[in-house]
């Protein structure tokens, strides 16, 4: 019998390509996504997409009723973390109530393992490189819900025995992703705004620090995990070990895309200023293979931006709180 697995988020960047790491596997995959922040045509052509939401709990049951799913890849969120300040109730509700609505289903048809894609957003402002046995302290909304759910997963296992694999990925770029996102993924806003021939957005001094990581590096790990059983019921960092900074991170995009600009300097926003993991635990368990340069991941990432062309830059129109929200997000 083939393996079945429900991927959530998988019309977004990293669900899209764990999609199709899966088909590759040979999994039958059905994607749910409500297409907030995705785009059907990235869905892979063999996998099975239902446009809906983690939200709506009655849909997700129906869904674990008709499938009977072997395994879970939870990847479906709104990963805004500077934002989620301003939509407290929004982030709640999509990143933990819709997880919890996953896992009640997963625990009542006996998954046999609860893939979640966490973030470093947990680990707040500790010292990097950031481990997983650090005692975590997120600093934004989106931190806090992740970490609910990581608990979640934790007290699951214990109390009805659902296995789970915990990932914090972080600053993952590449193909796929949502160039017209103003609120997230650095990466895919200067290469909109250079296309469109504007200044690249940079908060504060851009000094602050980060470990980009390609997004070929990261999704097979995460499709593979469930047959490493040492994987099993572990947190685990994963993605690059070289942190950059954001100037260093926008000259490097100018020269993978081949197109010039300045940098505009915005007012500081309130964010944690360096961040990248330790990944001794991701290697002892996938193996120490080679990464992808920063400069080689920019450069595939280039060639397929050029090809998407530019995107309109959408606003967010539920924020919930207006009081100290950065005026770049404001503008039309």
């Amino acid at each position: 019998m083939a393996i079945k697995s429900l991927v959530t988020g998988g019309a977004g960047f990293i669900g899209a390509h764990v999609t199709d790491e899966l088909v590759k596997l040979g999994h039958e995959v059905v994607v749910l996504d409500d297409l907030s922040g995705g785009f059907e045509e990235n869905v892979n052509s063999k996998a099975v997409f239902i446009r809906g939401s983690i939200l709506d709990h009655k849909l997700v049951a129906e869904l674990f009723e008709k499938y009977h799913f072997d395994y879970v890849y939870h990847l479906a969120a709104y990963a805004a973390e500077g934002l989620s300040h301003f939509i407290k109730r929004f982030n709640y509700n999509n990143n933990l109530i819709g997880s919890v609505n996953l896992i009640n289903e997963s625990i009542r048809h006996k998954v046999k393992c609860f893939v979640f894609t966490s973030s470093i957003a947990v680990y707040g402002a500790g010292k990097p490189p950031l481990k997983e046995d650090m005692i975590p302290v997120p600093e934004d909304p989106y931190g806090i819900a992740k970490l609910a759910v990581e608990m979640d997963l934790r007290v699951s296992h214990e109390m009805f025995g659902l296995n789970y694999i915990i990932f914090r990925p972080h600053n993952v770029y590449g193909e796929y992703q949502n160039l017209g996102d103003r609120y997230r993924n650095v990466v895919g806003i200067f290469m909109n705004q250079l296309m469109q021939g504007q200044q690249l957005s940079v908060f504060g001094d851009g000094g602050q620090s980060r470990a980009f990581s390609y997004i070929g590096d990261v999704a097979p790990h995460i499709a593979n995990s469930v047959n490493v059983p040492a994987a099993y019921n572990q947190v685990i960092n994963i993605g690059a070990d070289q942190d950059y900074t954001v100037k260093e991170l926008a000259t490097t995009v100018m020269k993978a895309m081949d197109l010039k600009s300045e940098l505009n300097y915005l007012p500081a926003r309130n964010e944690v200023l360096h961040a990248y993991s330790d990944h001794s635990k991701a290697k002892a368990l996938f193996g120490d293979a080679a990464y992808t340069s920063l400069e080689e991941g920019l450069t595939k990432m280039a060639v397929w931006a050029k090809k998407t062309g530019i995107k309109k830059s959408s606003k967010f129109e539920n924020i919930e709180i207006t009081e100290k929200l950065p005026s770049f997000w404001l503008q039309d």
